[in-house]
């Protein structure tokens, strides 16, 4: 039986004024390393031969239930509820067998909820991060800044205009005179986001190294829950997720009709954040 855990005053006034917080959960090594090698088949071959940045696999944890019990960890439901102050409920996970590359972006751009403020992501280090092999990066303090939308750039919602959306955010970063932190963490270490702080993935120097990672995406009860990226003024795309079971006993929504899947959604999203 997992022991409680409890975060310090400390810690959660860390991540209400830097926007982030480490926390070792004490992970289970053997759990963190099945993932490893159980998700691998799930990556495209092609791209982790190419050592493409960014290669990744998409709720993995409706393939491998190691990937689920890492994302409903009681220990993780306990400290996001103590920061949140609301029920955790996660909805996405993505692993990664090396860097992203990726550029700084708030993930208020891609998950939101109203109110505003209720998502938060958790990075797991699967195996030792350093400056080498391609490490998270982010900047402090950057999730007080205002919520940047496609509209708020004067773009139009669609995916084809991201690439303007980074762009401007690096002028936001320069602008303010940010200053990025890395996350050189060791294996089982968590990396706890605040939904609006900036991040990304730093260049990966040595391309021959993995960097074996699991993110969990993270809403929140008592919210409604919408995608900014394709959302218009007056008209947003809600969404209805399919909350991460934490227990193996589960039907998968794609499993079901298509009207069924969309009525049971949505009464279990009613019950959970009512």
């Amino acid at each position: 039986m997992t022991e409680p855990f409890n975060l310090t005053d400390e810690q959660i006034s860390c991540f209400r004024e830097k926007g982030f917080l480490q926390v070792d959960f004490s992970l289970d090594e053997k759990l963190l390393d099945t993932i490893v090698e159980k998700v691998n088949p799930l990556y495209d071959q092609q791209q982790l031969q190419q050592r493409v940045n960014g290669t990744r696999a998409q709720d993995a944890w409706k393939q491998v239930d190691e990937v689920r019990l890492l994302a409903t960890d009681a220990r993780i439901f306990a400290a996001l509820e103590q920061l949140l102050g609301r029920k955790p409920l996660p909805f996405q996970t993505l692993n990664f067998p090396m860097g992203t590359a990726q550029q700084a972006h708030s993930d208020t751009i891609h998950f939101n909820s109203i109110p505003k403020g209720y998502m938060v992501g958790v990075w797991v280090a699967l195996e030792d991060t350093d400056d080498t092999n391609g490490p998270l990066l982010y900047y402090p303090g950057s999730h007080k800044l205002d919520e940047h939308s496609m509209k708020s750039f004067g773009f139009g919602p669609r995916r084809d205009n991201y690439p303007k959306y980074e762009q401007q955010i690096q002028h936001i970063i320069e602008e303010q005179g940010l200053v990025v932190e890395y996350g050189l963490m060791k294996k089982g270490m968590a990396f706890i986001w605040h939904a609006n702080l900036l991040h990304g993935g730093a260049p990966q120097k040595d391309l021959t190294r993995s960097r074996h990672s699991q993110v969990t995406h993270y809403y929140f009860e008592g919210c409604k829950y919408y995608t900014p990226l394709y959302s218009r003024f007056l008209r947003r795309q809600y969404r209805l997720p399919f909350w991460i079971p934490d227990t193996p006993d589960y039907e998968l929504p794609e499993d079901k009709p298509r009207f069924l899947r969309w009525y049971q959604r949505f009464l279990m999203n009613f019950k959970r954040t009512h």
